[in-house]
């Protein structure tokens, strides 16, 4: 097995990274996949067979490193960087653990982005500089029991009493909800309002009155992840707690989730990078038949041939997205695309590779039975991929376009 210099396995993404980043961001890119391999890569199978959620120190280690405030702006002490920074941190982290991953990655694509693209100057004065520390943690609170696809018509419905108003409902599948202090809630505020143009969000406080939490048990993906249940018990909230504008919450919505459909395609190349330099290292180290290496043939080949094409290609779209992102440019339908592409891609092919492995792909130690299973939220989260074909395809027929808006 060839080792870089941290002792893991050297790594084929480095290859394609390069030559589509600048030095600073791939340097950047090192430096969180080396803290990865050092510092989280030894505990994960801990963490796993103990069942335990990431632990505070290594949080805080993630905050210590800078990883929460990446693109929050210096002036709040965070570090500057835009979104191509923050897929890279998660193709550095997600290549072990999307759980991992996914923390500092919801909490900065899903909890201060949305804050810093829509925030009053007061809101982002009162919590930019705790987010960008890692003291404070904000969660995305849009999905619920009985609305997942069909966000722009949230059952938690914030009603007007007074000056303020009362938010009563339930959220689920709200990723850090066990570190969060405070929880972006999307309610529906306008009933009779045109589609789109009913719900607004609201900042409320974890501790606040009637504010209840509970992780949801059972989950089998994405282990070390938080994953939350959020209450809203007659909850009293004001007008400055409003995050955009009122009854434009699906807007703050869906400006925040194309951000976060190229982090989830970054995490979904991040299992096919690490399936890829697992297999091309066993497929030479694997003796059998005539004391030879199954690497020597085509069938294995063929597999580790296709899981380097689409890494190079997943890879050369993601970053020209990012960079669209980055520059306010990019179609919210081509966010999606990469998305469902990227997981949809790795999820087969990481398959095929366990095949190549046989049952020793099986064992937890072995590393790609984990990237297996967390491979699923990839074609789920941030907007399932076949609800998400339908925004895809809307450019592309009209009449489907004309109902969507």
């Amino acid at each position: 097995m060839t080792l870089g210099d941290s002792g893991f396995m050297d790594r084929r993404i480095d290859t394609y990274l390069k030559p589509l980043v600048n030095e600073d961001r791939f340097l950047f890119f090192e430096e969180v996949a080396r803290y990865a391999d050092e510092t989280i890569a030894p505990r994960i199978l801990e963490w796993e067979r103990a069942h335990e959620l990431i632990p505070d120190d290594a949080i805080k280690s993630m905050a210590d490193m800078g990883l929460f405030g990446i693109t929050i702006e210096d002036h709040f002490g965070g570090q500057g960087g835009q979104h191509t920074d923050l897929v890279l941190m998660g193709l550095a982290l997600g290549y072990h653990s999307h759980s991992v991953a996914i923390t500092p990655g919801a909490a900065t694509s899903l909890g201060s982005k949305p804050l810093m693209m829509c925030g009053s100057d007061a809101q982002k004065e009162a919590h930019l500089a705790a987010l960008a520390r890692g003291e404070r943690m904000f969660v995305f609170g849009l999905s619920e029991p009985g609305r997942g696809s069909d966000a722009a018509n949230p059952e938690v419905v914030a009603t007007r009493d007074g000056e303020g108003w009362i938010i009563r409902g339930e959220k689920c599948w709200s990723t850090n909800a066990k570190w969060a202090s405070h929880v972006v809630v999307h309610a529906l505020t306008e009933p009779g309002g045109r589609h789109a143009h009913r719900s607004t969000c609201f900042i409320v406080p974890m501790d606040a009155e009637g504010v209840s939490y509970n992780e949801m048990g059972g989950k089998k993906v994405w282990e070390q992840s938080s994953t939350g249940s959020i209450g809203f018990d007659g909850v009293r909230v004001d007008d400055d707690m409003i995050l955009g504008e009122l009854n434009e919450g699906f807007k703050v919505m869906v400006t925040t989730l194309n951000g976060g459909r190229l982090f989830i395609a970054g995490l979904a190349l991040s299992s096919l990078a690490f399936a890829l330099d697992k297999t091309r290292h066993f497929a030479q180290e694997r003796i059998q038949f005539a004391d030879k290496p199954i690497g020597r043939f085509q069938r294995v080949q063929d597999v580790l041939v296709d899981m380097d094409i689409a890494l190079e290609q997943g890879l050369t779209w993601l970053m020209e997205l990012c960079r669209q992102y980055d520059q306010g440019t990019l179609a919210r339908e081509q966010a999606a695309k990469v998305k469902i592409e990227c997981s949809r891609v790795a999820s087969h092919l990481l398959v095929e590779a366990m095949e190549v492995c046989g049952g020793v792909a099986c064992l937890d130690e072995f590393g790609m039975i984990r990237h297996h299973d967390d491979l699923f939220v990839t074609r789920v989260g941030e907007g399932s991929n076949r609800a998400l074909k339908t925004q895809v395809a809307s450019p592309l027929v009209p009449d489907i376009r004309r109902l969507l808006d």
